[in-house]
C-alpha cells in the first residue's frame, strides 16, 4: 500500500463525505460504538470546564463527549461533516463547532481536555510536531491529551502507532502518559499534564 508522504489536504475528506456522507461509518460501526465507548470511560475526570475535539467528523463522538463539559470545540476539516454534525447535535449549551485545518488553523482559548481520535495520522511528521506545539501552548497545566488511532495499515502518512509514538516525544516535557489501552484494533493514549 503506498502511503501519502505529507499531511492530506482538505480535498481529501471533501472527496470522501462527497462520495459518502458517513464514509468511515462512524454512525453504526461496532468498532467505532466500542472505541466510543472505552474513549469516554478513559477519561480522567468526569466533566471538563473546557475541551477541544480535533477531527470531530460528522458529531457522534461529539454528542457524547458534550454533556461532560461545560464549553465543547469541536473542529473538522470538511464542512460537509459540520453540516451533518450541526444536525446531530443541535444546539447543545455551550458547544462550537468550527471548521479548521490543523495545525495551521486552531481556536483560541485554554482547555483542560484536547481529544484527538483518529486524526493524528493523517498529518506528516512536521505537522505532528507543530500540532504538539499547539496542544502544549492551549492546554492547561493540569490538562488532559487522549489520543486514539486505528493501528491497522493505512495510505495515511502515518500509521496510528507511529503517529501516537511522535506525539508522544514531542509533547514529553509537558505531558506524562498517564495510561494506554491496547486492543486488536487500537490504540489509546491518555497523557496528563506535567503542570497539575
Amino acid at each position: 500500500m503506498t502511503r501519502h508522504a505529507t499531511s492530506l489536504p482538505p480535498d481529501y475528506f471533501d472527496v470522501r463525505y462527497a462520495a459518502d456522507p458517513d464514509p468511515w461509518n462512524f454512525a453504526g460501526s461496532p468498532y467505532e460504538r466500542d472505541k466510543y465507548a472505552a474513549t469516554l470511560a478513559a477519561l480522567p475526570r468526569e466533566r471538563y470546564a473546557s475541551a477541544l475535539e480535533v477531527g470531530c467528523s460528522i458529531g457522534v463522538l461529539t454528542a457524547a463527549l458534550a454533556p461532560r463539559c461545560d464549553a465543547l470545540v469541536a473542529l473538522d476539516v470538511a464542512e460537509a461533516a459540520l453540516a451533518q454534525a450541526r444536525a446531530r447535535c443541535g444546539d447543545r449549551p455551550g458547544l462550537r463547532l468550527m471548521r479548521a485545518r490543523v495545525p495551521g488553523e486552531w481556536p483560541e482559548g485554554r482547555f483542560d481536555l484536547i481529544l484527538l481520535s483518529e486524526v493524528v495520522y493523517y498529518l506528516d511528521a512536521g505537522d505532528v510536531a507543530r500540532l504538539a506545539g499547539r496542544v502544549r501552548a492551549s492546554l492547561r497545566p493540569d490538562g488532559d491529551v487522549v489520543l486514539v488511532h486505528w493501528t491497522g495499515e493505512t495510505h495515511y502518512p502515518l500509521t496510528g502507532d507511529e503517529a501516537a509514538d511522535l506525539f508522544v516525544r514531542e509533547t514529553r516535557d509537558h505531558l506524562a502518559l498517564d495510561r494506554q489501552v491496547r486492543t486488536a484494533d487500537y490504540r489509546l493514549d491518555v497523557l496528563r499534564g506535567r503542570g497539575g
